[in-house]
């Protein structure tokens, strides 16, 4: 009998499909935030692996950033995460909230 880790490593869906582990999310020291490495961070959140507290902590991050990458990456998908496009965004973001007005 083969003896593994006390207890199970936690595994969620990745943005790509793939599995995702906490070994697998950029490491805490990540300076150059690409569309997947954000979008790792949001799939991790939403499916549990990490709390936002802990994410926040863990990079360094305010609420109201990860909470802009979750709004851009559900409107826009993973698009919506390149820095290169995010004042497109943004302006397309402002438009939508003063629809309703």
């Amino acid at each position: 009998m083969t003896q593994g880790a006390p207890w199970p490593t936690a595994t969620v869906i990745g943005p790509d499909g793939q599995p995702l582990t906490l070994d697998d999310l950029p490491p805490p020291s990540t300076q150059r935030w690409v569309s997947r490495r954000k979008a790792q961070v949001v799939a991790a959140v939403r499916a549990g692996l990490l709390t936002l507290d802990e994410a926040c902590q863990r990079y360094s991050l305010s609420v109201e950033e990860f909470l802009s990458w979750q709004r851009l990456q559900d409107r826009h998908g993973l698009a919506g995460l390149r820095a290169t496009r995010l004042q497109d965004y943004r302006d397309t973001d402002a438009r939508y909230a003063g629809a309703g007005d």
